[in-house]
């Protein structure tokens, strides 16, 4: 599957968050920022869909752009010329295949993501991973929707989790997050899905992750509730600092209690609990 990759000229930083909130609304799986540009990246038959619509909010805040397409292969290609191996808080170290190990770590999880999300550089990634580290998962059964490259699973995993389902509606992502699974040693505890939030029937999880984005949280919070058990733990990111409000009402209108909440680099986690 290919992806568009959306470039928005900015005059400042200040200026690129505001159009990254502006953007938010839109089904975007990532955001990059640097020196007052922004790089937006959707699903190509995504773009189709909602470029009316995006041209024209980026038209109403004054910002100009220009888009691409990135090819499967090219953006395998540009990630591998460009990964870097990074730590999160002292404990965890992620890395792709071809780099040196990192074996005074307590978890160390290998990840090639070819065109899945979830590398651990996005701010998103980090806070999940952050939040994932003080929970208590050892002999408990979880769900991580959205999974992408399966980072979060395998880190649950390898903290002592009894069973995780992993769901991504993309293709790609399904097919490289059984790869990563297989290669960080828990497939016999990890099971990559393909599909939505549709998938989720009868089964109940102590924990739930979900790094997506804000509308598709609203949209499914309410399936995520119900998959809970009771004392269970909803963790969610893929959201602003300024989408906390939103994200908090709607999980205590659902019978979820807004616990914790972490941010980094404007972006957010909201941590809350099925009571």
């Amino acid at each position: 599957m290919n992806y568009t990759e959306l470039t928005v000229s900015t005059p400042d930083t200040a200026q690129a968050e505001i159009a990254m909130a502006a953007l938010s609304d839109f089904p975007f799986d990532s955001f990059e920022e640097e020196d007052g540009v922004l790089k937006a990246y959707i699903r190509e038959d995504d773009w189709r869909t909602v470029r009316p619509e995006v041209e024209a909010c980026l038209a109403d805040g004054g910002w100009a752009h220009t888009y691409a397409t990135i090819p499967a292969t090219n953006w395998n290609a540009v990630w591998e010329a460009n990964f870097e191996p990074i730590t999160v808080d002292g404990r965890c170290a992620i890395r792709a295949p071809f780099h040196v190990p990192y074996p005074d770590y307590e978890y160390e999880i290998v990840i090639m993501p070819k065109m899945s999300f979830g590398t651990g550089h996005h701010a998103t990634t980090g806070l999940m991973v952050s939040a994932l580290l003080t929970m208590d998962v050892a002999g408990r059964e979880g769900l991580d929707t959205g999974s992408g490259t399966g980072i979060l699973a395998i880190l649950a995993a390898k903290r002592g989790a009894a069973h995780i389902d992993a769901i991504d509606i993309d293709e790609w992502a399904y097919e490289n997050g059984s790869e990563n699974v297989a290669a960080n040693g828990v497939a016999d505890r990890v099971r990559p899905m393909q599909g939505d939030a549709s998938l989720l029937g009868t089964d109940r999880y102590d924990f739930v992750l979900a790094n997506i984005n804000r509308n598709i949280l609203l949209a499914d919070m309410g399936r995520y509730a119900g998959a809970l058990r009771q004392g269970g733990t909803l963790v969610m990111s893929g959201i602003l600092e300024a989408d906390i409000p939103a994200i908090e009402a709607e999980a205590s209108r659902l019978g979820l209690r807004p616990e914790a909440r972490d941010t980094r680099n404007g972006w957010a986690s909201v941590r809350c609990r099925k009571y």
